[in-house]
């Protein structure tokens, strides 16, 4: 029998199918920050046009227009009620310098000129012609056993007191590391430590005339600048001594003493390793220093992208948008400091503005804030702060930029970093968020050395983020740190690096999405503003 084909049935296996991955919408919008879009509006804010934006100047005002016409392009409405624009946060601060054809400083016959034979470094009480009979308190140094204050009481006199500390054989005595100790480093320790016994004002004299003369020089650029703060705020603070500093020979006329007199007499000190009883006999000085005082308006600028679900909610981005003006006929103009940021806001307004016409906004609202007198003393946070548009127990953070545009002189060229101050200060949920940010999209070094408590410089209580944290609000500071550019003529848009800059925004944009769409606001775990 002869065998026959077999049919063989098989089954097709049909493949399933794989769901796409979700958009990720955040990596979408974070591409439209642009190092092209930055360097536009940069090269607008940071020309000469606009006369370093200083506070209360026609640049600053120029700023303010130009970023309130940015942020209604955009489509973001302005949010401030009563104003000649809902764009512009009015305020008035009050302005005030040395009435210099009435600045007075005798010894005998002989007068001295300012900002030649001395300078003074703080507000002085002597509006009216005062004559004065100083006393010597060596160093004017109060540490453990030293003291140049036992036995004296000081409270309203008015002192002389040596610049530096006493050293012995090139070292200092007050130091254990052979380091100059807080007393050597600058007269801030001793003002305070004067201020505190209630002297009415202190004259220090530094017997090395180069110093004196490189003292002059460094400080020159903020002596000639008005002061500002709040109308009344200043009167209403407590008095700190009056500082005068005053020139090698001026020294020596007040002591009624010379050159060898003031080195016999830290020889003696040196020798002795504590205070002891000068010769000096000092002069009476003649002294007037009055000020002139007058108030002017100036303005925050803000745009507001409401959110959906939790509106109620804010978030807030901000920078400061004003510098140094123009000194001596030449523009300050500030790229970095802080036009960088001021720009970075834009350009993160014009992310998120995109993100919900396209139908993708945020689920919270989002403020963003350009202030004014961040460099004359954190004037525009301060008084949005003290007078906020929205609720601050509704603001859920603050991701403040200062100075995002360089690379500072402990990084080099290249490096891919940014430094992060402020994240873990109030909530631990926050720096974990902003981490996490960071790992997933952008992978920048975040360098977090401004954040240690004992950073000399202070830098978490110097932008103005800092005006939200003492608020409770949480926040984050974003900065690349100083460099040879900060607060001088050359921080220009030509140093600018770019393409870092695009970078450091698309980390504030990502860790912005994330805070303004997440279920729950970032936890207020902690209590170090």
């Amino acid at each position: 029998m002869a065998q026959g084909k077999t049919k063989v049935k098989t089954k097709t296996r049909t493949e399933k199918a794989v769901a796409p991955a979700p958009t990720d919408w955040a990596v979408n919008y974070a591409n439209t920050i642009t190092q092209d879009d930055l360097r536009k509006h940069l090269t607008v804010l940071a020309s000469d046009a606009y006369e370093g934006r200083e506070t209360g100047e026609k640049g600053q005002r120029m700023a303010a227009d130009y970023l309130a016409k940015q942020f209604a392009a955009l489509g973001l409405t302005g949010p401030v009620q009563n104003s000649d624009s809902p764009y512009l946060q009015h305020f008035t601060l009050e302005r005030n310098h040395w009435a210099a054809e009435q600045m007075k400083l005798q010894i005998g016959k002989q007068q001295y000129q300012l900002l030649q034979d001395y300078f003074i470094s703080s507000d002085s009480p002597f509006s009216q012609e005062t004559t004065l009979q100083p006393i010597f308190v060596g160093y004017g140094i109060e540490q453990d056993a030293y003291n140049d204050y036992a036995g004296l009481d000081v409270k309203g006199k008015d002192l002389i007191v040596l610049a530096g500390e006493p050293t012995k054989d090139g070292k200092p005595l007050l130091s254990t590391d052979g380091k100059p100790s807080k007393w050597g480093l600058d007269t801030r320790a001793k003002s305070a430590l004067a201020t505190q016994k209630g002297v009415r004002s202190v004259f220090f004299i530094n017997p090395d005339a180069d110093k004196f003369a490189q003292n002059l020089a460094r400080f020159m650029p903020y002596l000639n600048q008005p002061r500002m703060d709040f109308p009344g705020k200043a009167q209403a603070q407590s008095p700190r001594a009056a500082t005068y500093f005053i020139s090698t020979a001026v020294g020596y006329e007040l002591l009624s003493s010379n050159a060898e007199g003031v080195a016999k007499y830290q020889a003696a000190v040196a020798e002795a390793g504590k205070p002891v009883k000068a010769s000096f006999k000092p002069a009476k000085v003649v002294v007037r220093s009055p000020r002139k005082t007058e108030t002017f308006a100036t303005e925050n600028v803000m745009g507001y992208l409401e959110g959906t679900d939790k509106k109620d909610e804010v978030l807030v981005l901000s920078a400061h948008y004003d510098h140094l003006g123009v000194r001596d006929g030449k523009v300050y103009n500030g790229a970095d400091d802080d036009g960088s940021g001021t720009v970075s806001v834009l350009e993160l307004a014009e992310a998120f503005g995109k993100a919900k016409a396209e139908g993708h906004g945020p689920r919270r609202s989002i403020l963003f804030l350009a202030v004014t007198g961040e460099e004359k003393g954190l004037f525009g946070s301060e008084f949005y702060t003290d007078n906020p548009v929205f609720p601050l127990a509704q603001t859920i953070a603050d991701l403040n930029l200062d100075m995002v545009g360089r690379t500072d002189d402990n990084h080099k060229p290249g490096d891919q970093y940014v430094c992060l101050v402020g994240s873990d200060k109030l909530s631990s949920e926050l720096h974990a968020i902003s981490e996490d940010m960071n790992k997933k999209y952008t992978q920048l070094e975040l360098d977090y050395r401004y954040n240690d408590p004992k950073d000399p410089e202070r830098v978490y209580y110097r932008s103005d983020h800092y005006n939200f944290a003492r608020h409770k609000v949480p926040v984050i500071f974003y900065t690349t740190g100083d460099h040879a550019d900060y607060h001088q003529l050359t921080d220009d848009v030509e140093k600018i690096e770019f393409p870092l800059m695009e970078k450091r925004g698309r980390l504030v944009f990502h860790t912005a999405w994330e805070l303004a769409n997440r279920d729950n606001r970032p936890v207020v775990d902690s209590n170090k503003p």
